[in-house]
């Protein structure tokens, strides 16, 4: 079963659904991703080495500047994988890294702020769960409830406010309360794929060091794309992705010549 590799037998013309449509847009666009995921490993590497410092030296003073100046590196890389991903949703035939490129471009100064508020984020997190662990600190219930709703909160912001951010030109204003309407009329669905999340990256903190192992194969960009995939058909309902960028872009695979070889998306 090919699911990171070409299948001959999924044409991109015929779009397919439930796990063929998940097959398909692996075996197409999977490499892509991997490559665009380890690019986004490589930007998050001074958000990590600024959060490792800060924990080791126990200083917050370390700990800001390096969280926001790291969020801020991360951020159009991180823009470049959902922008990435969502190509590859609505089947766009364009090269990855061209449009890896004008993502830079179109995104990146936009991603910036965000990118520095997740990088404050994540390292105050990881900076409150180091000193709980050394000091050998009690939760309570209502600590452990607290942080699990934190924590989804964040993961559900950030699986929407991205996709957003790279598809249209709206205000923060506008994303925000686009979240709270999206997750409040598709609750279970949004709920389920969050928790997905933070299933996903809590099988990576409870069996580390060896599921570090796993970041070059999957990395982030798999969670993303299983996530924006289970998404994506309410995302477009309501958003009429596919139908703006049609109008754009027109529809795809008019030229022939895109899709003769697999290796030019």
């Amino acid at each position: 079963m090919a699911l990171l590799f070409h299948d001959d037998d999924y044409d991109l013309r015929t779009r397919q659904t439930g796990f063929r449509r998940y097959r398909q847009l692996l075996s197409f666009y999977g490499f892509h991703w991997w490559k665009v995921g380890m690019l986004t490993l490589l930007g998050s590497l001074p958000l990590v080495i600024g959060i490792v410092l800060s924990v080791l030296y126990s200083s917050l003073l370390i700990l800001l500047p390096a969280s926001l100046l790291g969020g801020m590196i991360l951020g159009p890389f991180l823009a470049a994988l959902y922008d990435a991903v969502m190509r590859g949703l609505r089947y766009s035939p364009d090269n990855w890294w061209r449009c890896y490129l004008r993502s830079w471009k179109q995104n990146g100064k936009a991603s910036l702020l965000p990118g520095a508020l997740l990088g404050l984020l994540l390292g105050s997190y990881a900076f409150m769960f180091y000193v709980a662990w050394m000091l050998n600190l009690r939760q309570d219930a209502r600590s452990v409830i607290a942080c699990l709703l934190s924590g989804l909160l964040l993961i559900l912001i950030n699986t929407l406010y991205w996709p957003q951010l790279v598809l249209f030109e709206l205000s923060g204003f506008d994303r925000i309360r686009n979240i709270i309407l999206f997750s409040a009329k598709y609750f279970r669905r949004v709920l389920g794929v969050t928790l997905l999340q933070l299933f996903y990256w809590g099988l990576y903190l409870l069996f580390a060091p060896w599921s570090l192992l796993l970041l070059p194969l999957l990395g982030v960009w798999f969670i993303v794309f299983l996530s924006e995939l289970l998404l994506y058909d309410r995302l477009d309902a309501e958003l009429k992705i596919n139908e703006r960028f049609l109008e754009l872009e027109g529809a795809p695979f008019e030229d022939e010549t895109d899709t003769e070889n697999p290796d030019t998306f």
